[in-house]
């Protein structure tokens, strides 16, 4: 305390001269308009460049949350494609015991659910990710898995809270691709070699090709959803022995940087299941 009083007794005239001139600027920006909207343009503009940072700051330690809503979004825009609903079939009359059923509402084929990546392994012949979702969020086995940037894997084990996918570069996955231009089919696998390049082959040599085109997943896919973006066209490989064309396809998903997926859950495939298995156990 004592210091205190040392230091305003020392610089008594210095802060007294302090006080009377902020006083005076007070009243000079009070009672004059040119000076008080000069004063206001300024204040502002200090404001804004201190706000301005703060909100870099924060949004930086926001951008988990951020991210996270921005997939629930997706989740939810994509529940809302065409594409997942199936018009009924109106030359056929379903009859139902005890249940109504609106014979005219479309039938939603495909549902997603959103999953962050929580493990990756992307250095073997056999590589998988982990996702936070399992069995008591309604992931099973064969189970589609898509990223923002096109096709992923498949969910291959569950346990209750965690899932395990294994991604398109293995050498045991295959997928049935289209190129988006013709529509001609082919076979998709990894060769075990680069990690941003898979294979398509059985493609016909009198398909006009280039390189970019894109390759999308047909509808002839058992699990995946038609249209979804497997990779494009990264070069073509002649084979003179035969009259088809293999191409080598740069992957959509960038497998050692994708932090949030999508898993599709194929309804009407798991109703042809459940169909199977009740007609086999009547069968027995």
């Amino acid at each position: 305390m004592r210091n205190i009083f040392l230091f305003i007794r020392r610089y008594f005239n210095f802060l007294s001269f302090l006080a009377l001139q902020a006083l005076a600027l007070s009243f000079l920006f009070r009672y004059n308009k040119f000076h008080e909207a000069a004063f206001a343009g300024v204040a502002n503009e200090i404001t804004g460049r201190v706000n301005e940072q703060y909100n870099t700051v924060d949004y930086y330690f926001k951008l988990k949350k951020a991210n996270e809503n921005l997939v629930k979004e997706n989740v939810a825009l994509r529940e809302l494609l065409r594409s997942n609903y199936q018009s009924p079939d109106t030359t056929q009359k379903l009859i139902v015991d005890s249940i109504r059923v609106d014979s005219l509402k479309p039938f939603q084929r495909y549902v997603y659910r959103e999953a962050k990546v929580v493990g990756s392994f992307i250095t073997t012949q056999t590589n998988f990710i982990t996702i936070h979702r399992g069995s008591s969020q309604g992931v099973r086995p064969d189970m589609a898995v898509i990223g923002p940037n096109g096709v992923v894997g498949r969910v291959v084990n569950t346990s209750a809270n965690y899932s395990t996918v294994m991604t398109m570069i293995s050498r045991q996955f295959k997928v049935d691709g289209k190129l988006k231009n013709s529509g001609e089919r082919g076979s998709i696998g990894w060769d075990g070699q680069n990690p941003r390049i898979v294979q398509m082959r059985n493609i016909p040599k009198s398909v006009k090709i280039q390189k970019g085109d894109s390759v999308l997943t047909s509808e002839l896919s058992s699990i995946f959803p038609p249209n979804i973006l497997i990779g494009t066209v990264d070069s073509v490989m002649n084979d003179p022995s035969t009259n088809f064309y293999n191409l080598r396809l740069k992957t959509g998903t960038n497998f050692s940087t994708v932090q949030f997926v999508y898993i599709v859950q194929n309804t009407q495939l798991e109703e042809q299941q459940k169909l199977e298995n009740a007609t086999r156990n009547t069968n027995e």
